[in-house]
């Protein structure tokens, strides 16, 4: 039972492997040149993983004591992941421990993947879920890793490294515009955005940006849904 949901499971998590093992390499790379000690972006990747997160993280650790900051910035960061799980409540009943690991291990990539799956007969649906849950996260671990002890042997300065975290946010932005038939709650952020930079500056225009993006997404949530 559990190996042939994993053979079903696998095959459907090979792309996201190769973009894991890239991005989770990067991301230890950047940890360790960063000033961090090797141990701590695979910890990271274990037992907190949340991609975006962690890099914003790097940041948070080698700089100002701000446990406030920090709370609300992975709040705002996560946001997404309690929708996401209000949606996987149905799915993820009734399958025992192995509920408590899916919500744990929830992520965009595993999201996708377990909502839209159409699990044939014969494998069993938790071990489905388990897997693709479990997989995911070792091709993070897997690549952090690598880039965790490949880190410490990198005596050269590599400038631009730090853009990586940027990438990957315009990336996921330019996938979701391209997704999406409405452009208008992605031009709301875009505005609020720029509007905070303006306000407050490139050091402090985050946290206000995306408290903002929130607050109007909100009061206009009646008008963009009736034009979904």
């Amino acid at each position: 039972m559990k190996l042939k949901a994993l053979r079903y499971a696998f095959p459907k998590t090979i792309p996201i492997m190769t973009g894991f093992l890239f991005l989770g390499t990067a991301y230890g790379i950047y940890a360790r040149t960063s000033g961090l000690p090797a141990v701590t972006p695979i910890i990271m990747a274990a037992i907190v993983f949340a991609g975006s997160m962690e890099f914003v993280a790097v940041d948070m650790l080698i700089g100002a004591f701000d446990p406030l900051g920090a709370l609300v910035m992975a709040l705002m960061v996560n946001a997404r992941h309690l929708f996401y799980g209000i949606s996987m409540l149905e799915k993820y009943r009734d399958l025992g421990v192995k509920k408590w690991y899916l919500v744990f291990g929830l992520c965009d990539e595993s999201f996708s993947i377990n909502c839209t799956a159409e699990i044939p007969q014969g494998v069993d649906r938790g071990w489905f879920y388990f897997w693709v849950t479990a997989l995911n996260q070792l091709y993070w671990l897997t690549g952090a890793t690598i880039g965790s002890l490949a880190g410490q042997f990198i005596t050269i300065e590599l400038p631009g490294l730090e853009f990586v975290m940027t990438a990957l946010l315009v990336v996921i932005f330019l996938d979701n515009w391209l997704k999406e038939k409405n452009h208008t709650a992605s031009i709301i952020g875009v505005l609020a955005a720029f509007l905070c930079l303006l306000i407050f500056g490139s050091e402090s225009f985050i946290i206000p940006s995306m408290a903002l993006i929130i607050l109007t997404l909100t009061l206009a949530r009646r008008k963009l849904e009736s034009k979904i």
